[in-house]
């Protein structure tokens, strides 16, 4: 998880962003305020941000300010109306930088730039936890009775209301999860959101023809890729695509 703070003297974007935020399970927000001041001392605090989500205009403080400020502590994407200043932001060493209105998928492939530049700050024993979790347990509806389902079998997972359904080894398993705790417990390099209902194994994918994902011969699915994920889907196809 990546603790992030959301700063920016509009309070319809702060809400924006944390709304996106919200979507993304890696992404844990610790603090939001209109306040650029507060989000200084709040940082000074010794508080553990990893990442910062800041406009650049804002009054007493501006987000180049705070970038100087927290140089070589934190990450820091801007997020603002104003072109002009990418120059001098990037020379801060910024993440990313963000233009007014912010799209999900360009907010996601920000999050993702900053995820890359993060990794290396999972210490070896976060690492050893990580690879160990191979394997899901789901509740089976009587009480002290769980079924363990093995990452590598599974298929895809389905949104089915406040439930989801689990597709492994051709059996469907309904559980009591909504799609973002499920998705918090995949691990990104084996598994891949494509739609608000679906998120599908990697391995299983063979191809996609408009926005209809092809799976594995033996699975019978219709897997749908939805708008608010495409950017984010072909930046992580492309790094293996030819031609």
């Amino acid at each position: 998880m990546i603790n992030c703070l959301i700063v920016d003297d509009e309070l319809h974007a702060v809400e924006l962003l944390q709304h996106f935020a919200k979507q993304i399970p890696t992404l844990n927000v610790i603090k939001t305020t209109t306040d650029p001041v507060e989000a200084l001392l709040y940082i000074n605090e010794g508080n553990d941000v990893q990442l910062i989500f800041s406009d650049i205009q804002m009054a007493d403080v501006s987000g180049l300010d705070i970038a100087k400020a927290v140089k070589g502590k934190c990450k820091l994407i801007f997020v603002t109306a104003y072109s002009e200043f990418a120059l001098q932001g990037y020379e801060n060493d910024i993440v990313d930088y963000l233009l007014k209105p912010v799209s999900f998928p360009r907010f996601l492939t920000a999050v993702q730039k900053a995820e890359n530049m993060l990794a290396p700050r999972i210490s070896p024993n976060q690492a050893a936890e990580q690879n160990a979790a191979d394997h899901i347990y789901v509740k089976m509806g009587v009480k002290g009775k769980l079924l363990k389902i093995n990452l590598v079998d599974i298929d895809y997972i389905e949104s089915n209301g406040n439930y989801i359904y689990i597709y492994h080894e051709g059996i469907r398993t309904l559980a009591n999860s909504s799609m973002k705790e499920i998705e918090s417990k995949l691990p990104p390099s084996m598994f891949i959101r494509v739609h608000k209902s679906f998120i599908v194994s990697i391995d299983r994918i063979t191809g996609i023809e408009g926005n209809k994902i092809s799976l594995k011969k033996n699975i019978k699915a219709e897997i749908l890729l939805g708008d608010t994920y495409r950017s984010y889907f072909f930046e992580n196809i492309n790094k293996k695509t030819l031609g």
